[in-house]
């Protein structure tokens, strides 16, 4: 279990679905100083003080809080780690885990998480929100009593209806590796362009049980932890220059780059271009394309431009997420597997992350 200074029972009802919440940090947790005016991290042993409405649940639900919480800026492979293991140390004992996450790089944290807990059979489901839970139009409240409501939510048979890593967001569920962070402003901060939601929520949450991944029941959740961050995401635009392309492709170190290009996977022809890549990739760099598009895939062989890529070595992302390519990258080369499989598990679908033809 999870030491017990950091885990608090909020309530507890015998015989029901039970859910823990991981506090890392967020604008959901903050409350308003009356004095200054500024926003600080609140102890959530006051949550049900913020949330009345929880203790209308017919749930056990427990927290567990980050100390100190983490801003979303510095949010990093070690603390996605820590996650992993909190769920981990508490496998046994919760149905769901509901993860409070400040929006910023909740897509990366969603995404990394989908790799590093390979063949999970519960929901994790992660939220926040625009405006601290203490502030009076909040969408914190509406968030995280869906986001609860939807992780403890089971067939008749006592399955979880959705067992995956996911995004809940102002009334829509989204697989977490699928989602990108679109909004600064309004509440409807996250957006899946590539791949349906797995569910709505309105007078009633209506879910798209076809979309919804299952695990395998013939294997056990498999857990990891490693990640190498020697990866760098670079995103060509009219006129960059050689001397960059160079500078990037030559960094101390680098293992992969993503690369993001225009349209379906188009990039400039010039020779000096290819070459650079050529060159990258026959130094073992892994280069991955997807488009700068929001929405849509790379077709490396729909125009001659995606096709030079394909001859210098550089392999499709197809819909990838920039954080789902850049995550995926991270995790498979933390795991010291040779340039030959990590490509072949790059054009892989190991989560739900890509759509192949």
């Amino acid at each position: 279990m999870c030491p017990k200074k950091n885990k608090t029972e909020i309530f507890m009802i015998a015989d029901c679905p039970s859910v823990l919440l991981i506090y890392t940090g967020g604008t959901i947790g903050m409350i308003e100083n009356p004095e200054t005016g500024a926003l600080e991290n609140f102890n959530f042993d006051h949550l049900l003080q913020h949330v009345p409405e929880l203790k209308r649940f017919n749930h056990r639900i427990s927290s567990y809080q980050f100390s100190p919480p983490i801003d979303s800026s510095d949010m990093e492979p070690s603390l996605w780690a820590k996650i992993v293991k909190i769920i981990n140390y508490n496998y046994d004992y919760f149905d769901s885990f509901v993860i409070l996450h400040d929006t910023d790089t909740m897509a990366y944290t969603a995404s990394a998480l989908s790799f590093m807990l390979e063949n999970l059979a519960k929901p994790v489901i992660l939220t926040g929100s625009q405006l601290p839970i203490g502030t009076l139009r909040t969408d914190g409240k509406e968030n995280l009593i869906t986001a609860i409501e939807i992780a403890a939510a089971k067939h008749p048979d006592g399955s979880p209806v959705v067992p995956e890593v996911c995004i809940f967001f102002e009334n829509e569920l989204m697989r977490g590796n699928r989602t990108t962070k679109i909004n600064a402003e309004n509440f409807n901060a996250f957006r899946s362009f590539n791949y349906p939601a797995l569910a709505k929520a309105g007078i009633h949450i209506r879910y798209n049980e076809h979309l919804i991944r299952r695990p395998d029941p013939t294997h056990p959740m498999k857990l990891h932890y490693l990640f190498d961050t020697n990866v760098v995401a670079l995103t060509l635009f009219p006129g960059i220059q050689e001397s960059i392309i160079n500078s990037v492709l030559h960094v101390p170190g680098l293992k992969a780059v993503v690369l993001k290009t225009f349209g379906s996977g188009n990039a400039p022809q010039k020779e000096w271009f290819i070459r650079q890549l050529k060159d990258a990739t026959d130094r073992g760099i892994i280069i991955v394309n997807i488009t700068q598009c929001q929405s849509g895939a790379v077709e490396m062989g729909r125009y001659e431009t995606g096709l030079q890529l394909l001859q210098a070595g550089v392999i499709s992302g197809y819909d990838s997420t920039p954080e789902c390519a850049v995550t995926k990258l991270m995790f498979l080369l933390g795991h010291g597997l040779s340039q030959a499989e990590i490509r072949r598990l790059m054009d892989s679908d190991l989560a739900g992350e890509i759509t192949k033809e």
